[in-house]
């Protein structure tokens, strides 16, 4: 790790607006006081201080997202995921900063969430510009196979609603496909944001920094929303 990184991971170790698990053998969570503590089932509780609705970010990287939207919705919570503790501090640190209290970051493994969060507890997933996976071998790793569908029921309310946002034409049609194999409809499906528009202003006015240069590369975005549920 470059010193910048092991520099800023040091620091957000230390905000106490995020959680890891240090060990993927042994899934328990450590706060910003090095403390091991029990949060699954416990989010409103223990860290909100409120009842709000729970919507988690994977993959969140930087975590701009995760940052955005609880500013654009201070009555919901909010936690970005990632397994790189160096990509969230930006938006850790920025969330702090700016007294957002609905935001919170997770440092662990997605397919860790069940040990996580309890059932019913999380309200809405949003999944912006993940791994893609391009090689037909590695489509189980995709944020929205089939395996992640079925792990993503094991924390979500029955009205739970997922929301992809990428750039990947190849994601995006696989997810369709997904859909449409599982007999699921979708509430939304837009296609090329930026030039043809959203009925959502949010999905263009945040933007990740991947999705910066996309824009500027003239790569087409997409957008599926749809009801876990069915």
């Amino acid at each position: 790790m470059g010193k910048d990184k092991l520099k800023r991971f040091n620091e957000l170790k230390s905000f106490k607006n995020f959680y890891q698990n240090l060990d993927y053998e042994k899934p328990e969570l450590v706060n910003f006081e090095g403390e091991v503590v029990e949060m699954k089932g416990k989010w409103q509780e223990k860290h909100f201080g409120n009842s709000n609705p729970l919507t988690l970010e994977l993959a969140c990287g930087k975590g701009e997202y995760t940052f955005g939207l609880a500013k654009r919705h201070p009555n919901r919570n909010f936690i970005g995921v990632d397994i790189k503790g160096a990509r969230i501090h930006k938006g850790a640190k920025e969330a702090l900063q700016e007294g957002l209290d609905n935001a919170a970051y997770l440092r662990t493994r997605i397919e860790l969430l069940p040990e996580f969060f309890a059932s019913n507890e999380v309200d809405q997933i949003w999944i912006v510009f993940s791994d893609p996976f391009p090689k037909d071998r590695h489509a189980k790793h995709r944020l929205t196979s089939p395996k992640f569908l079925e792990l993503y029921k094991k924390i979500c309310s029955p009205n739970a609603i997922i929301h992809l946002k990428t750039d990947s034409e190849l994601l995006f049609n696989y997810t369709l496909g997904v859909l449409d194999g599982k007999g699921m409809s979708y509430n939304i499906v837009e296609r090329d944001i930026y030039n043809k528009g959203t009925i959502h202003p949010e999905l263009t006015e945040i933007q990740t920094f991947y999705e910066k240069m996309h824009i500027e590369d003239g790569r087409m975005i997409n957008y599926v929303q749809f009801k876990l549920f069915q």
